[in-house]
């Protein structure tokens, strides 16, 4: 027993390093991407956005990060914008943005400044979450996720 103890203490303190690595990571890729603007070509100020990070060959951006933006859209319509990058066509872009994996999804503010970084498939609650907690949208309910 008195084995495991150092063992799970290590563990921890591993997970709680793992985690600090990934905010700073996240804060530091909103500060970079809050200095270019890069691919906001079609971005309609005035009211926030979901910048889209994908790529042709990418399956979870086809089966889940894909339909959980179209529901999203067809929900909350003219309240939002998605805009999509393809990371294939447009590197330039995805490197200028911080991004290192599809799909990615970045709030943007309606000024068109980021404000939420999500690596990885990011499900229709969090990011209603993420636009309701800034304020960008009315107190709404998703029925989608």
């Amino acid at each position: 027993m008195i084995e495991l103890l150092p063992r799970l203490i290590l563990s921890i303190g591993l997970l709680v390093i793992g985690w600090g690595v990934y905010r700073l990571l996240t804060a530091f890729l909103l500060m970079k991407s809050t200095r270019n603007g890069a691919g906001l070509e079609s971005f309609i100020s005035g009211k926030p956005g979901i910048l889209y990070f994908t790529m042709e060959g990418c399956l979870p951006c086809k089966t889940t990060q894909r339909p959980v933006l179209e529901s999203l859209v067809e929900e909350l319509g003219a309240k939002i914008q998605v805009i999509e990058v393809d990371v294939v066509a447009q590197p330039e872009i995805a490197d200028r943005w911080g991004v290192i994996s599809v799909p990615t999804t970045i709030i943007l503010d309606p000024s068109g400044a980021p404000r939420h970084f999500n690596h990885g498939v990011t499900l229709a609650g969090t990011l209603l979450h993420q636009l309701n907690q800034d304020g960008y949208l009315p107190a709404a309910s998703f029925s989608g996720d």
